[in-house]
């Protein structure tokens, strides 16, 4: 993956390069920034240049045999840690999918990728099995390149065993190593590590951005409806993506779009007992899913009230048709006088769900919240 091949970030790429230029490669890196901006695929893109045997001034070349093995993802000098499931697991259990999903797209999400090996209904970590195969790893000698790479994706869901483990490793790293850890969260990183890590931000993209990926993948979808899409996602191309897909495939009712129309329906209406057997549903489809669910509850109250407020500026909210046709009449409860309160609830759930609080009750205390403040 070369630099060319990611949009944005201009400046970023620019201070990467001349710290192989300068030859001042600091030996851990930290990434950070907000999801769906193509962090990771940056960091990719970093290494491939460090690896390069014929670098240019601004990119890799992305022919000779580092760059034909970096395409790939299959360089014998960079490995690859990230969330996986199950604490007897370790990333190279998941490696054929890892390659898979990360040259599917430039933009990568922590629910995308455990959805992708069908995993929905757990959560992912690094756990402290992986620090072994890490130190194992890069106490040997490079096979090909000078330097031998460790990137770890979603840092922040390395357990505390595990970053313990690591500790002493970047601190005193063999010679010629490179730690690149990508992180969209790095309070949550120990900070025995944090501290010891160069950190790079990448931040969110820009509309213009957001607009030259589509046109770089040849998207057919009307030019205006892209603009509409870039100006809402805020600077995340997966959401835009996203966005895109559920507009393009409007006829579908999505699961989301179904539990936040019964969820609405049924605390408007106090059915305490229809109430009880929708927590029972939303219990089942596992904490990602719901995390996403909440993610999406948040979406359709922000758009509900921009609706409200401002009927005739119809550029300002953006809703798919199932969406806004359930919005036509559903919006007049999302008003100045709730809206706070309910982004508050949904944060409260979506932060307890994120602490593994008993799914059954978080989801009674929203409804029920939810019963009082639509009444407002």
């Amino acid at each position: 993956m070369k630099f060319s091949d990611i949009i944005g970030h201009t400046k970023i790429k620019e201070k990467l390069i001349n710290t192989v230029t300068n030859n001042r490669i600091s030996h851990a890196q930290l990434f950070l920034g907000p999801e769906g901006n193509g962090k990771l695929s940056m960091a990719i893109a970093y290494a491939q240049y460090v690896s390069c045997i014929n670098k240019t001034d601004g990119d890799a070349c992305g022919t000779c045999k580092s760059c034909k093995k970096y395409n790939k993802l299959i360089h014998p000098d960079l490995h690859f840690v990230f969330p996986v499931v199950g604490p007897k697991n370790v990333s190279d259990n998941f490696i054929h999918k890892w390659r898979e999903f990360v040259l599917e797209s430039n933009y990568h999400g922590y629910n995308n990728w455990i959805n992708f090996i069908g995993a929905d209904n757990k959560q992912g970590n690094i756990y402290s099995g992986e620090s072994q195969q890490i130190i194992k790893k890069l106490n040997l000698k490079t096979f090909e390149s000078e330097y031998k790479v460790m990137l770890i994706w979603m840092a922040e869901k390395m357990n505390n065993s595990a970053a313990n483990k690591l500790l002493k490793m970047i601190e005193e790293p063999p010679p010629k190593t490179l730690f690149i850890l990508v992180s969209e969260d790095d309070e949550q990183i120990i900070s025995t590590i944090r501290s010891r890590t160069q950190l790079i931000k990448i931040p969110q993209l820009t509309e213009a951005d957001i607009i030259q990926v589509f046109e770089k993948q040849d998207n057919n979808s009307d030019k205006e409806l892209i603009k509409d899409i870039a100006r809402i996602s805020k600077g995340n191309f997966i959401n835009a993506a996203k966005t895109l897909n559920d507009t393009n495939n409007s006829s579908e009712n999505t699961q989301n779009y179904e539990l936040f129309t019964q969820l609405m329906r049924l605390t408007y209406g106090a059915k305490i007992v229809e109430l009880i057997a929708w927590v029972d549903e939303i219990a089942k489809i596992g904490r990602e899913r719901q995390k996403d669910f909440l993610d999406y509850s948040l979406r359709m109250i922000r758009e509900n009230f921009i609706l409200n407020i401002m009927p005739e500026e119809k550029n300002i909210s953006y809703l798919a048709k199932k969406e806004y046709e359930f919005s036509v009449k559903f919006n007049t409860f999302i008003n100045k006088k709730n809206t706070n309160e309910l982004f508050y609830e949904f944060n409260k759930a979506h932060s307890d769900i994120m602490r593994n609080a008993y799914n059954k009750i978080v989801f009674l205390d929203l409804a029920l919240k939810i019963t009082k403040l639509l009444k407002k």
